[in-house]
């Protein structure tokens, strides 16, 4: 019985690395990224209404100075990755934006979300991102290459890891 359920466990692992695979060969997925509409594990049934502005989140981390969990946060999609729908940006009521990553690299959003407002649910934290990574991002939304080589300095930025992503507007 411990065998069977090792290789099923080993089987289940696989086809899920088969299939980020081939998601990451055909680029974002399709989709019109409609009100209702998730991504990932989904949010919590009360996450909606319990959502705080990207603001708040802003001041909640200048304050507890580390990593804030189980948050869902409101705010409007700026860009999402071109190439495989894997990371996203989101505005700042000061017009600044913060960087998302999808949770262990497992879901991806279609380019179709950009513009739409969204609830997230995950984690935040303050980090420096290096300028290396920073290109990296740029490259990956298609920035002008005089855009990418301005990038010179590392910047401090709100970074969040999304368990599940809801278009809610």
């Amino acid at each position: 019985m411990k065998f069977k359920v090792i290789l099923f466990a080993a089987a289940l692992g696989f086809s899920t690395l088969v299939f980020a695979q081939e998601a990451k060969k055909f680029g974002p997925p399709a989709g019109n990224a409609v009100v209702g509409d998730t991504y990932g594990g989904g949010i919590a049934s009360n996450a909606e209404s319990k959502a705080i502005s990207v603001d708040k989140l802003s001041k909640k981390l200048k304050k507890e100075n580390k990593k804030v969990e189980n948050v869902a946060v409101k705010g409007k999609v700026t860009d999402v990755c071109e190439k495989k729908g894997c990371w996203l940006t989101i505005q700042t009521e000061d017009n600044t934006q913060f960087f998302v990553k999808m949770k262990d690299y497992a879901f991806f959003v279609p380019t179709a979300l950009k513009g739409k407002t969204v609830v997230l649910d995950g984690t935040a934290e303050r980090k420096v991102t290096s300028v290396d990574e920073q290109k990296h991002y740029a490259e990956d939304a298609k920035k002008p290459q005089a855009e990418i080589d301005a990038i010179t300095t590392p910047k401090e930025e709100i970074r969040f890891v999304a368990n599940g992503i809801k278009v809610v507007n």
